[in-house]
């Protein structure tokens, strides 16, 4: 489904070690109709720096789809496992239990976190996006 945001608010992109979650009150992103609420929530980690994580939510506690990148590895309920770097995608039944392998076609450089936001909002159809002042570090 097509998300827009929903204001045009400058949001600041997290710094390394900090979190950005627009919650209920600031609700960033909708439906082109205006019918269904998304959140995008960014996370990274203090001690290991090149930890970051993307997630999609609608209604405010469905994980459409999370990219976690060089964290831990999962296991899949198939007991299957997941590197560090993987994308959770929702699945019926089992929530954002699955993780697959990141497609190298579709996010560039994971390196990159401003690049990798720019394909993780472009990979979740947010085609109006929020508005992010990059700050110094990012």
């Amino acid at each position: 489904m097509e998300k827009h945001r929903v204001n045009d608010d400058i949001l600041r992109f997290p710094e390394l070690g900090k979190k950005l979650i627009v919650n209920l009150e600031i609700v960033n992103l909708e439906s082109v109709d205006g019918r269904e609420r998304f959140h995008l929530d960014m996370a990274s980690s203090y001690i290991k720096l090149s930890k970051f994580t993307f997630q999609n939510r609608a209604r405010t506690i469905v994980i459409l789809a999370r990219l976690d990148i060089d964290g831990a590895p999962h296991r899949n309920p198939d007991d299957t496992e997941i590197p560090g770097t993987h994308l959770h995608l929702f699945r019926e039944g089992y929530a954002d239990k699955w993780a697959y392998p990141v497609p190298p076609e579709l996010f560039m450089d994971l390196s990159d976190r401003w690049t990798t936001l720019q394909d993780f909002m472009k990979y979740c159809n947010i085609t109006k996006p929020p508005e992010f002042d990059r700050g110094l570090f990012s």
